[in-house]
């Protein structure tokens, strides 16, 4: 009998809890199930544009980063896309010029239905890897978007909008789209937005999430894994864990080329595979020639570009190798993205000349932060990432009229009233001496 009351205990308590949580997260769906878009006019053609236009955001994105960071670098150019394309939607003017040239984004005819069809793709499933994205507008509730806006932003790019209110409850708002996003990542993109981003004047918040989760096609033997030397630079040697592969009977695509190695590792599901783009280094022995050869390529040496890539790609073939090595890493980035997208060429968007009025009909709106999360991790098994990209989109704060503020040098005058006669005259340029 006690036990039959603990067992009901229980199960009503699992459903107060569930009750709560989703009184408590006003998610605009559930994370791991993302919705359908509206792909209709998609064509393989305008897929490749967008496809075109999202690599070649992602290597101009990448010579930024490269300018500012020393470190390991790593970030998802289709999240900082998709979540930048909902905000364009709404862009005007000057705004949505800049925008366009800086993600390359093709007319709007184009970019919709063709959007559309790749987010589609990422989400059809695939019972050999886990790869899903999922697109979200948090708004507050009682602000005026135009339906037209947000209908075309679910329509085309799956993005639900939920409400909430950032006014009054800015800190619950932050967590409510924090473990959002944490879910629709398998807990790998933790406190996207950081305590501090969203304020009382925050009117909407675009996000993107992405997760993947694959095995390689062949995967590595954990027991061939040893300790081996990583050269940061010619004098910085550390010592990392390296797999070991001895491809019996595979064949990977691959190409040696003057300056690098690229190779293609595949995931189990055919669909999704890994490019290794390797600056040539050391000394490597011609068989045809029987010269031996010196390289001292580095990564600043190789040509990048989404252009570049394909040509590069279009040199690899099928190829027995004799072995792989590949270090096993794991990492997490995370980028404050709002000055790096302004040196970019979208400086508009970030200031009080911004025109958002697609979204609400004012030119009230503007991006104040632009945030990027990523992980990473690469194994004997296979490789698990996530990312996700907030754009935090805010009220500008009405200018005060009538205001006095002598907050800067002035000059002063002492005058007889009647006649205007100046008795006194003077400037203030350091109030504090005396």
């Amino acid at each position: 009998m006690n036990k039959k009351i603990l067992t009901i205990g229980i199960a009503l308590l699992m459903v107060t809890i569930v009750t709560a949580t989703a009184v408590l997260f006003l998610f605009p769906y559930q994370p791991d199930q993302p919705p359908q878009t509206d792909d209709t006019g998609s064509t393989q053609q305008g897929i490749q544009e967008v496809v075109n236009a999202n690599n070649q955001f992602a290597f101009e994105l990448y010579s930024e980063l490269n300018k500012a960071e020393d470190s390991n670098i790593f970030y998802s150019p289709y999240s900082i896309s998709a979540a930048l394309a909902m905000t364009y939607e709404g862009a005007k003017g000057q705004t949505a010029d800049e925008m366009q040239s800086v993600f390359h984004f093709p007319e709007n005819n184009i970019l919709r239905p063709n959007f559309a069809a790749i987010y589609n793709d990422i989400n059809q499933g695939n019972k050999a890897y886990e790869l899903r994205t999922g697109n979200a507008l948090w708004a507050q509730y009682d602000y005026q978007f135009l339906e037209d806006y947000t209908s075309r932003v679910e329509k085309y790019y799956g993005g639900k909008v939920a409400n909430l209110d950032f006014k009054q409850e800015t800190e619950k708002s932050r967590q409510t789209i924090n473990s959002f996003i944490e879910e629709q990542t398998n807990n790998k993109i933790k406190d996207l937005i950081p305590a501090g981003v969203l304020n009382s004047m925050t009117r909407l918040v675009l996000t993107n999430a992405i997760y993947f989760k694959g095995t390689w096609e062949w995967e590595f033997d954990k027991s061939d894994t040893r300790e081996q030397d990583f050269k940061i630079t010619p004098t910085n040697v550390v010592k990392t864990p390296m797999m070991y592969m001895d491809p019996d009977k595979a064949r990977f695509n691959y190409a040696d080329l003057e300056d690098l190695q690229i190779l293609e590792l595949p995931y189990k599901g055919e669909k999704i595979s890994m490019l290794i783009l390797l600056p040539k280094q050391g000394q490597d022995y011609d068989r045809e020639t029987g010269e031996v050869i010196t390289s001292d390529y580095t990564l600043e040496d190789i040509e990048l570009s989404s252009e570049k890539l394909e040509e590069y790609k279009a040199q690899m073939t099928e190829t027995k190798l004799d072995s792989i090595y590949l270090p096993k890493f794991e990492f997490d980035t995370k980028y404050f993205m709002a000055d790096t997208l302004s040196t970019l060429g979208m400086p508009t968007a970030f200031s009080s000349s911004a025109d958002f009025s697609g979204m609400d009909r004012t030119n009230n709106l503007y991006i104040s932060s632009v945030i990027h999360q990523a992980y990473v991790k690469v194994d004997e098994k296979g490789t698990e990432a996530a990312a996700a990209t907030a754009v935090v989109m805010e009220a500008m704060a009405a200018m005060p009229r009538n205001v006095f503020r002598a907050d800067h040098p002035f000059i002063f005058i002492i005058q007889e009233k009647g006649t205007g006669n100046i008795l006194f005259m003077g400037r203030v340029t350091n109030p504090t001496q005396q």
